[in-house]
């Protein structure tokens, strides 16, 4: 969980019992996610920074990340250490653009695009076999997937479900979580590939409000979290 007011990094137990893991020296902690080796990895958004903690908890910059710009989001690492962010993320794009891309981080520090025209992209999570990256396209309103290749470029863009995404993840079945909207309102969605979505968990049994972003727990649980400004 980020707590971007205070910088913070947390990890939270099952039963809401708060750890302080990070505190970045940045603007604002955007995304996280690991690497195979279990060291922690933070996207500094605005200053487009990735960062990695070391084993004695201090932040240092994984590589230089110059030749993206500003305004990286998004983070995923799949089985490989193949690390994938995402950017671009204009708020007002001129009409017709899609200035967002995912940028490809290989094991060896090497920097290098592997998908552009991207509408606000968000959320982003590699299926278990490391065959397929999904990114959520919140202006385009769609669930976008792409073939991961050996080299981990990314190729066979498409549709993976014309459903609105934020954060994402998936579950042992291979489903997106992602939160959404319903006639009723805010929901949980849970989305299969293809054009019908699975039904949205229950309002009542998940209460969501906007700005909230689909998690999942250690144990395959999987939950909501919100952004926290202090």
């Amino acid at each position: 969980m980020l707590i971007e007011g205070a910088q913070q990094v947390l990890a939270v137990d099952l039963d809401g019992n708060a750890e302080v893991m990070a505190t970045v020296p940045t603007t604002m902690p955007f995304s996280i996610d690991w690497l195979p080796n279990g060291q922690l990895l933070i996207v500094a958004g605005p200053e487009g920074r990735l960062l990695r903690q070391e084993p004695d908890g201090s932040l240092v910059d994984h590589t230089d990340l110059d030749s993206l710009g500003g305004n990286l989001n998004e983070i995923v690492v799949d089985g490989r250490g193949n690390i994938y962010v995402n950017g671009g993320t204009n708020f007002h794009p001129g009409a017709g653009k899609a200035p967002g891309f995912v940028a490809l981080i290989s094991s060896d520090g090497c920097v290098r695009r592997v998908a552009d025209g991207l509408a606000f992209p968000n959320g982003m999570a590699v299926t278990p076999d490391d065959s397929t990256l999904i990114v959520a396209e919140s202006f385009a309103k769609t669930l976008t997937a792409f073939d991961i290749g050996p080299d981990g470029s990314l190729s066979n863009r498409r549709v993976w479900a014309p459903v609105p995404g934020d954060g994402i993840v998936l579950d042992a079945e291979q489903a997106v979580w992602t939160p959404g909207w319903t006639k009723t309102g805010p929901a949980c969605l849970r989305i299969a590939e293809g054009p019908v979505p699975i039904p949205a968990i229950p309002r009542e049994l998940v209460e969501l409000t906007a700005g909230q972003c689909a998690t999942v727990t250690g144990s395959g649980s999987v939950g909501a979290s919100t952004t926290v400004s202090r």
